[in-house]
């Protein structure tokens, strides 16, 4: 028999099936027991009367053994599904410890601290809460992608290995590589830029990002997933701001198409773009605190947010046109001699979840920028090559999707959007 996935049992009421799960439930009694079985589709009980052959071995069962179970599917209106199934077989194919170090079914109050559930992931993952968390990114992933194949994006795969940082050669992980240092890379972004000089015009990628942060933060991880694309012949950042537009658009509509019930919410293009010196003067006007003029804290975020909703009836706003200061060395400037970027962060619901800028392509100008900033022009002389022989008006973005996740679900830190998430103190599993 082949088995069924338990989304589809209620199409078979009536009919003989065979489902495969987790015992995610048992209700001992003396004339009739019932199991809830767990698969990444659903749950369903499972009911053995005193009868049948199975009901000792049912007694013996623990909880997140996986089974195999056969009998016969019945409508039953008060069962979870509105089906359950009349047992006739059991197979235990793989039996669980008789004590789980961490509950997968949770009562109020009591789940475990985040640290011990860490340890534990994969059984923390069981839970299905945890799993919609994998669902819903695979979703926005999807829509994401759909937006790349349907502009004719095309996929790059770049080395995690790097010579030099890429980026100011701060908080990057040295690694030993055979006779000489190695780095773990920041960000795709050196090769990305080669895509362009290689006349790939628009490219995207999905990878890891390694950052040597000894940060603590909810928002904060040493090494992360990142999506990453990079588009030629723009005008300028606002270019880079509204391909973005369209891939978060996309991907909102898939997460609603897989997940009405979360109502999400559909941002209008285009979105509001306010200069980070404007965003300055609006959180001054309403009182919020300014550590620093060139950036912003985690709570001017939340309050520009906060200002956008109101004003605007939008969860997302870019910031634009930072300090040279606060801008990569390969930023483009405003124009000639100005002291502004083209760079903007996105911000959405409070936190920031992408970096964009559009990149300088000249190479006279970009060596000059990389000396301002201290930087070793023979250490980054791989780099400065891809511009020495042509290379179009380009500019691209770095995306955080941990952080998208995390806003979208309300999740209290991104390491619970994260499937196995790394920080300054954790390493396993």
């Amino acid at each position: 028999m082949k088995r069924t996935y338990i989304k589809d049992l209620a199409a078979l009421a009536g009919s003989a099936v065979e489902v495969e799960g987790f015992v995610h439930a048992l209700r001992i009694q003396s004339k009739v027991s019932f199991m809830n079985l767990r698969d990444i589709t659903g749950i369903v009980q499972v009911v053995i009367l005193k009868d049948s052959p199975v009901f000792e071995k049912v007694k013996g069962l623990s909880l997140e053994s996986v089974v195999k179970v056969t009998g016969q599917a019945k409508a039953e209106k008060n069962a979870p599904g509105g089906v359950e199934i009349q047992i006739e077989s059991l197979d235990v194919l793989s039996a669980a410890a008789p004590e789980l170090p961490i509950p997968v079914v949770v009562k109020s109050g009591e789940d475990a601290e985040a640290p011990i559930r860490f340890d534990y992931r994969w059984i923390d993952l069981r839970k299905p809460e945890k799993a919609k968390i994998f669902k819903v990114w695979t979703a926005l992933e999807k829509g994401f992608r759909n937006y790349w194949d349907k502009n004719g994006y095309m996929q790059i795969y770049s080395p995690s290995f790097m010579s030099t940082a890429s980026e100011t050669g701060a908080e990057v992980f040295e690694v030993k590589y055979f006779d000489r240092k190695a780095y773990l890379a920041q960000s795709p972004q050196f090769y990305k830029q080669m895509a362009m000089a290689s006349g790939f015009e628009k490219v995207f990628m999905v990878g890891p990002v390694f950052r040597a942060e000894e940060s603590f933060t909810t928002r904060h991880l040493t090494e992360f997933t990142g999506w990453d694309f990079e588009l030629s012949y723009i005008k300028d950042h606002n270019d880079v701001m509204d391909a973005e537009e369209g891939m978060i658009v996309a991907g909102f509509e898939q997460v609603n198409e897989a997940f009405p019930e979360l109502g999400l919410e559909i941002p209008k293009r285009p979105f509001p773009r306010i200069t980070i010196v404007e965003a300055k003067k609006i959180l001054n006007d309403r009182g919020v605190a300014s550590a620093e003029e060139h950036d912003l804290s985690p709570e001017e975020e939340r309050a520009i947010c906060d200002y956008v909703k109101e004003k605007f009836g939008h969860e997302f706003v870019f910031i634009t046109e930072y300090h040279k200061s606060k801008s990569a060395f390969y930023h483009m400037r405003l124009e000639e001699g100005s002291d502004r970027s083209r760079r903007a962060d996105l911000l959405y619901r409070g936190i920031e979840v992408t970096t964009l800028a559009q990149r300088e392509h000249r190479i006279d100008i970009l060596e000059k920028q990389a000396k301002e900033k201290g930087m070793d022009l023979d250490q980054l002389k791989d780099y400065l090559n891809f511009f020495r022989y042509g290379c179009p008006p380009h500019g691209g973005a770095g995306i955080g999707p941990g952080r998208f996740i995390m806003k979208i679900l309300d999740l209290p830190n991104v390491r619970e959007a994260t499937y196995v998430p790394r920080d300054v103190k954790r390493l396993n599993p």
